[in-house]
Order: C-alpha cells, then structure tokens, then sequence
C-alpha cells in the first residue's frame, strides 16, 4: 500500500508539470485564436514564400522549430498545429480557405504531422535542445556538443516530414499496401544512408567524398519518385558492396599501426 500510495504522488507531481505547460499552451491558443493570429501567421508565411509550397514549407519548420523549443510535447504541439499547421494548409488549398471550408484528410494531417515532427525535434536542435541537456546530465558530456551530435545523428528528420506534404503515400492515406511497404523501405534505407553520411561512419571509417555521395544516395531515396528510388537504390547496393569488401583492410591497417 505505501509503494502504491508514493507512485501516486510522485505521479501527481510529475502531473503538474505537464497541466502547468498545457495552461499556459490553452493561454496562447486562445489569444491565437480569438485574435486571428493564427490565420495572419499562415497569410504572412505564404505571403513571404509568394506561394511556393517548398519555401512555404521551410518557414514553416523554422516557425515550427522556434516555436517548439522548451515546450513539452502536448503543449508542443497544441502551440504549433495551431500557429504554423494553418500556412500549410490554406497553401495546399489554392490559398482559399475561409469559414467552413472543408479541409481533406490527407491536406490536414499532412500539414499537422509536419509542424508536430518538427516541434519534437526542436528538442534536439541546438542551442535549446532540452532533451540534449538531460542527456548530458546523465553521460557527463557537455550539453552543446551532444545537441549537435543528436542533430546530425538525426539530420533525417528533418526531410521525412517534408515528405508527408509531397507523398500521402507515407502516411498510408489512399496508398496501397505494396506502395505503402516500397515507401517505408525506401525511407528507411535512405535514413541509414544520410546517417551515415553526416557521422562520417558505415562500416568503416568514411572519408568527405564518400560521405556526400552516401548523403545524395538517401536524399534520392527518401524523394519519393519511381525513378530516385531506383536510382538511390542502386548507388546504396554499390556502396555498401564497396563498404562491406573494404571493412577487413580497414582492420588490418589498424592493427598494423598499432603494431
């Protein structure tokens, strides 16, 4: 019963926190709201893009990044869907929308998970990085290098959701179940591939004109186009036949050297 009894305090407190934050994020949706500040912050962000659905977008993720940084995630994202989501959709509906108008699915979750994936990296970007602080009160390790280590261990994150907009397909939205698996292997071997590229580490050690190569390779995997794929596909087929072939001289020159 005592154990039962401490588990809900220390639930209780770590409750407070969250309604404290989550107060505070109802506090700014409703000054956003009721004052249309909102909807003028999608009209500047498309007006500053001149409509183009690409600068739109990365805007968006700045606003989405900045407005992200320090917030847990319920607040997270109550914060972004309800400032930044709106640019993206009122671009991907011909830039008309006004009351009433009915939003696709496929138009709204794209633009939701887009601001809610990038207001959860914010955790990992530098100079906030929360999530990096407490890693490195854990390891000992020095809070700024380790949120710039967990950014580029990462730095595939912040291309996927650009791939929510450009192919519902990755969201499994009117996909079918082989376009579905082919999407889902190609951005995942396109994540292992700029992974890779940007530590500077596969199997082996990786010098600079490798590591660009490998990065377009997951770059054109991740795109999701018939022909990148395959073209991606190949070029990570050689290179990791190049990589595993390679991995044993690696070894012996180590040995070597340290003989």
């Amino acid at each position: 019963p005592k154990d039962i009894i401490m588990a809900l305090v220390d639930g209780a407190r770590t409750a407070l926190a969250v309604a404290a934050a989550t107060a505070c994020a109802g506090i700014i949706v409703g000054v956003v709201v009721k004052t249309g500040l909102g909807l003028s912050l999608a009209n500047g962000l498309v007006s500053v893009a001149g409509g183009n659905i690409l600068l739109t977008l990365i805007f968006t993720m700045l606003a989405a990044l900045v407005l992200g940084m320090g917030s847990p995630t319920t607040a997270n994202y109550v914060i972004t869907s309800t400032i930044a989501a709106p640019a993206i959709i009122l671009l991907l509906m011909g830039g008309e929308m006004g009351p009433g108008t009915t939003v696709p699915v496929v138009v709204a979750i794209s633009a939701h998970l887009f601001v809610f994936y990038f207001g959860i990296i914010a955790d990992i970007t530098p100079p906030v990085a929360l999530a990096a602080f407490a890693a490195s009160g854990i390891s000992g390790g020095d809070p700024i290098k380790t949120g710039v280590v967990s950014a580029k261990l990462a730095i595939a994150a912040f291309i996927i959701p650009y791939m929510f907009v450009f192919n519902p397909a990755m969201l499994m939205i009117d996909s079918s179940f082989l376009e579905i698996i082919w999407v889902v292997f190609t951005a995942i071997v396109g994540m292992i591939a700029i992974g890779a590229g940007m530590i500077g580490y596969w199997y082996r050690k990786i010098n600079w004109l490798e590591r660009i190569l490998i990065t377009i390779t997951g770059l054109l995997l991740i795109y999701p186009e018939t022909i990148t794929d395959i073209i991606g596909l190949s070029l990570f087929i050689i290179q990791l036949a190049i990589q595993w072939k390679t991995k044993g001289n690696n070894t012996k020159n180590k040995t070597a050297v340290a003989s």
